[in-house]
């Protein structure tokens, strides 16, 4: 079943609240306006293999332009929201979209925008309009409200984070089948229990891949969506209690802040509702999973996988216990893990992760060298995301961290993730950064960036409090050599930090 099944049974029943507000977009609601935006893009000239672009905050008209892609054949692509007009514009012209839709709240992104993206002629805005964009509202409103002859399946193209580099688009051929036989297949797998009586809380924002993946699922599902405008640590909580949410899906950094709350109100608001927390797009330190699951309960779920959907892992509360720190066992493709020369490690040693699959999944868009540096020297469908781990005697993965984050120190490999999760467990640490920095005789050392956590003050005093509290935590050539403050860190709100910005202060006039 997909959205138009659940509009003609329960066309009032709410699709999408926003969290914050109660605003309501229902199932009739949606499918109308989803199918006047693909009659309307059709009758543009757009057909199937085309694109479209979606730059807006957490907006229910989001889900209506995506749902409109889904069901014409055409593939979206999701931008960053607070990316500046001119890398807006490298995506929106590198995906060739023909079309995109704005807000009112990104008028000023959009402004500068439009100039910058002269082969994309289709540019509306909803909720108002600025120079150079068309409304939204009014461009839909002339469009029957059904659907187009034959609905092609469409797709996701979007693109990576860009934490080390340039984005990437991430391209997969479409699948030719309609929407509904798209859905079936989606659906056929249903591994954290969707359904009609599903109210997900969405804390995230939908550009990126997995927030907008399980909310279009559990559309797909005819369940509701509780979509927070901004995650808020206790208004996670609170909303979680007032919607009676059953499934959620969060990042580390999400719940290293919920765990950091007092105590009181933590136990403030009834979670009885919550059924399944799913979490993935970074590791999560032991500890920081250890309290959640003694917290929540053994409901929270965990995935290794990337947009690009070379593989996965999943992993259950019970599991992990049994293996802590670990990611799960491949759930899709077969794992290997090799070292530089791509030649398969033994158990237990690092290197860089795998996955096998029948056949290329996808491709970098516009770039074959960033496709072939991802597959293994010998076999073109092993595909790698960069990450490093190891599996163990029981075929469970544990990450050590990215290959672009190692530092070399003195010869030696040194993984910051593990200085991450040892230093965030400080009470007075919001949030933590470790990279190497240039060292004339080691070549790199060890460096923490710290953005102390709400009400803290940096002070020589703090920096020398935390480097003897990972001296007692950590091997003594991982251990920081110094320790510096930031405001904030340059992290999405998706839990990815732009580790990049924070290492070009220390290494601008050298080769990194």
């Amino acid at each position: 079943m997909y959205i138009a099944d659940h509009a003609r049974a329960n066309p009032d029943k709410p699709a999408m609240i926003i969290a914050e507000t109660g605003a309501t977009l229902t199932y009739g609601e949606l499918n109308d306006r989803s199918n006047q935006f693909s009659q309307y893009l059709h009758a543009q000239g757009l057909r199937r293999g085309d694109h479209i672009a979606v730059l807006m905050e957490n907006n229910i008209r989001f889900v209506e332009a995506v749902w409109a892609a889904f069901r014409s054949g055409l593939y979206v692509t999701a931008v960053n929201r607070y990316l500046p007009a001119e890398d807006a514009a490298y995506i929106v012209n590198d995906c060739q979209a023909k079309a995109i839709v704005t807000s009112l709240d990104r008028r000023e992104t959009a402004a500068g925008l439009a100039p910058l993206i002269p082969d994309c002629p289709i540019r509306l805005m909803v909720d108002g309009t600025v120079d150079g964009w068309e409304s939204y509202e009014a461009a839909i409103a002339p469009c029957p409200k059904t659907a187009l002859a034959t609905e092609w399946m469409g797709d996701v193209m979007l693109y990576s984070s860009g934490t080390t580099g340039r984005p990437k688009g991430i391209l997969r051929p479409l699948p030719d089948v309609t929407v509904t036989q798209g859905f079936e297949l989606r659906q056929a797998v249903n591994r954290y229990g969707f359904s009609p009586d599903t109210v997900y809380l969405s804390p995230a924002p939908l550009y990126h891949a997995a927030p907008l993946g399980y909310v279009t699922q559990v559309l797909g599902y005819g369940g509701t969506v509780a979509m927070m405008q901004h995650f808020d640590p206790e208004n996670a909580l609170r909303f979680i209690e007032k919607h009676h949410v059953t499934h959620s899906q969060w990042v580390p950094t999400m719940f290293v802040r919920m765990l950091k709350l007092p105590d009181d109100v933590r136990a403030h608001y009834d979670l009885s509702s919550h059924r399944c927390a799913i979490h993935a797009a970074a590791p999560c330190p032991v500890d920081v999973k250890r309290q959640m699951i003694e917290w929540w309960g053994p409901i929270i779920q965990e995935y290794y996988a990337g947009t690009e959907g070379t593989g996965a892992t999943i992993i259950d509360s019970r599991e992990w216990l049994k293996h802590p720190g670990s990611v799960g066992r491949a759930s899709l493709g077969v794992l290997h893990i090799c070292d530089e020369e791509g030649a398969e490690l033994p158990t237990g040693e690092s290197g860089l992760i795998y996955f096998e699959r029948e056949q290329m999944t996808f491709a970098y868009h516009n770039d074959p060298a960033k496709t072939r540096a991802a597959q293994h020297p010998a076999h073109d469908n092993w595909m790698s995301l960069g990450d490093v781990g190891y599996v163990d005697e029981e075929g469970y993965l544990y990450l050590t961290d990215r290959k672009a984050f190692m530092i070399i120190s003195g010869g030696v490999n040194i993984y910051p993730q593990a200085i991450e999760d040892a230093l965030i467990l400080h009470p007075k640490v919001g949030d933590v950064a470790v990279f190497g920095v240039p060292h004339e005789e080691m070549g790199e050392e060890v460096k923490a960036v710290v953005e102390p956590a709400p009400g803290v003050e940096p002070s020589s005093e703090l920096a020398a409090e935390l480097l003897a509290f990972a001296r007692e935590r950590l091997a003594h050539y991982m251990a920081p050599r110094s320790v510096d403050f930031i405001e904030e860190m340059p992290r999405l709100p998706t839990g990815k930090l732009y580790k990049r910005i924070l290492k070009d202060r220390y290494w601008t006039g050298r080769a990194i």
